[in-house]
């Protein structure tokens, strides 16, 4: 019994420091974004158009991505039966579509960053 009472105690006390840990893990990543988000917000304020060029940008980039992501999937679903039978067919589908992809969704990714509106402060909620 004596035991089972010290195992319990002890895993209680591991958990107060896993959860301690986690609380300050939240906390770093927390400042951390508040840090990006100032940043951002700074430069949106010192290039207001260039983060307006950039919404614009994403906003007709993302049709177009829309448009390449179809055809990259009916293209898939077409050959997927190759690409079961020959691994040489899917190396080729990735090499040809992969890195277009991830540069595309990199570009578009940053334009969609630079050109969101800012968040608008929290206002206090009325009681």
């Amino acid at each position: 019994m004596a035991e089972t009472n010290r195992l319990l105690r002890d895993l209680v006390i591991a958990q107060h420091r896993s959860n301690e840990l986690l609380v300050e893990l939240v906390n770093q990543v927390s400042q951390q974004q508040r840090q990006r988000m100032a940043e951002l917000k700074a430069w949106k304020e010192a290039n207001p158009q260039l983060a307006k060029a950039c919404r614009h940008a994403a906003e007709s980039l993302s049709k177009v991505h829309t448009e390449f992501l179809s055809s990259l999937a009916q293209e898939a679903a077409d050959n997927a039966e190759d690409f079961s039978d020959s691994e040489y067919a899917l190396g080729e589908f990735i090499d040809r579509y992969g890195p277009r992809l991830a540069h595309f969704n990199g570009v578009l990714q940053l334009f969609a960053q630079l050109g969101a509106p800012l968040p608008q402060p929290e206002t206090p909620a009325e009681g």
